[in-house]
């Protein structure tokens, strides 16, 4: 269309392989706008939510580790598709500093581009209203609640530390949809 640029031109160097990931809030909008983002970019978009039902679906308890289990099996799909150098959009939490190193570490094997997302939703209301109307089709994982989010939230491990260094965007996604994907966009492209 006329006015439009080159691809190359508006997503930056996409010959780099690179690893972008979504951390924040159930709920605040980190799978909508990582799912358009991966569209627009041609990534493998790994999601630890459907990974987990999948692990419970296959029998395994839910008083085990499967959140811990998801997240590794979402590690070892990352780094199949990172080194047959595909970018690769990981969806979760990453709440706490473990999960978020492992990325890093994940990037540096595969000496992919690490890029870190992180989506907040500011408007309570917004948020809550959400996660009322939500339905992601998971069978066997609930429907995430309020009170959920107010415990992960208890759980959601500042970025301090050598989390601090990652290279990290803080979204808000009580912004427009199209306002959120041109920034996470411009982010991954700087």
């Amino acid at each position: 269309m006329p006015g439009e640029q080159p691809i190359d031109r508006q997503f930056g160097d996409l010959s780099v392989t690179q690893l972008i990931v979504m951390a924040g809030l159930p709920g605040a909008g980190k799978s909508t706008i990582g799912e358009i983002v991966g569209a627009r970019l041609g990534a493998t978009v790994v999601s630890v939510d459907p990974i987990e039902s999948a692990i419970l679906r296959a029998g395994i308890d839910a008083d085990e580790p499967t959140g811990l289990a998801a997240y590794l099996v979402a590690e070892e799909i990352a780094r199949k598709e990172l080194h047959a150098g595909r970018t690769v959009i990981v969806d979760a939490v990453n709440a706490g500093e473990a999960a978020r190193l492992q990325w890093r570490d994940l990037a540096t094997e595969t000496e992919a581009r690490l890029r870190v997302i992180e989506v907040v939703c500011s408007d309570e209301s917004v948020h809550r209203s959400r996660l009322e109307k939500r339905e992601r089709g998971l069978p066997h994982l609930e429907e995430t609640t309020w009170r959920a989010v107010e415990q992960s939230l208890e759980g959601y491990a500042p970025w301090i530390g050598p989390c601090a260094s990652l290279p990290r965007v803080t979204i808000d996604s009580v912004g427009t949809l199209g306002e959120n994907v041109d920034a996470a966009l411009a982010f991954i492209g700087s």
